[in-house]
C-alpha cells in the first residue's frame, strides 16, 4: 500500500513539470499493440485509440479513453509505476475529425447513445461547442473537461463493460 501511495504522489507532483517538455509526435499504432488495461488489440478500433507518452519515452496504447483513465488513475493495478507514471502527453482522437488532440484540453461527452469498443465511453472533442452539439444529438448526459473526470466516474463506467461496435 505504501508503494502505491509513493507512485501516486511522485506522478501527481511531477506531472506539471512534464508540461514543460517538448511535444512528442503521435506514435503509429502497430497491429499487435494491445490495450494496457483490457488487452484488446487497439488497431481494430483506430478511431478510439488513446496514447499516453511518458517522460522516459515509453508509450502506452488504450482502446478508449475509459481504459486510459483507469490506467492513469490506478497504474499499479495494471503494472505501471515509477518512471512509467511520469506523464508527458496524452493523445485522443476527436470524434468528428479523427484528428489527434491533447486529451488534457479536450471536452468529453458522457452517457450518450454512441458506444465505444467496450460500451459506454468518454467521447472526445477538441471544442466545447462540438461536444455540446454531439451531446444534444446523441442523448448525452453531460460534457466534461479532462480535469473534471474522477476515478469514481471511470470505475462506474467500467463496471458496465460490454463489447460494442464503435465508430
Amino acid at each position: 500500500m505504501r508503494m502505491i501511495r509513493v507512485c501516486l504522489l511522485i506522478g501527481f507532483l511531477l506531472w506539471p513539470l512534464s508540461a514543460l517538455a517538448e511535444p512528442v509526435a503521435v506514435e503509429a499504432i502497430g497491429a499487435k499493440e494491445r490495450c494496457a488495461v483490457c488487452g484488446m488489440f487497439v488497431a481494430k478500433y483506430p478511431n478510439w485509440v488513446t496514447q499516453i507518452h511518458y517522460t522516459n519515452g515509453k508509450v502506452r496504447f488504450f482502446d478508449g479513453m475509459k481504459d486510459m483513465l483507469a490506467f492513469n488513475f490506478n497504474p499499479e493495478k495494471f503494472g505501471g509505476c515509477g518512471q512509467d507514471f511520469l506523464v508527458n502527453e496524452i493523445w485522443v482522437r476527436d470524434y468528428y475529425t479523427l484528428e489527434w488532440i491533447d486529451a488534457t484540453k479536450a471536452h468529453f461527452v458522457v452517457g450518450s447513445s454512441v458506444p465505444g469498443p467496450m460500451g459506454h465511453e468518454f467521447i472526445p472533442f477538441a471544442g466545447a461547442e462540438a461536444a455540446e452539439n454531439f451531446r444534444k444529438d446523441h442523448q448525452g448526459k453531460e460534457v466534461l473537461t479532462f480535469e473534471a473526470i474522477t476515478a469514481e466516474r471511470v470505475e462506474s463506467m467500467r463496471a458496465g463493460h460490454k463489447m460494442g461496435h464503435g465508430h
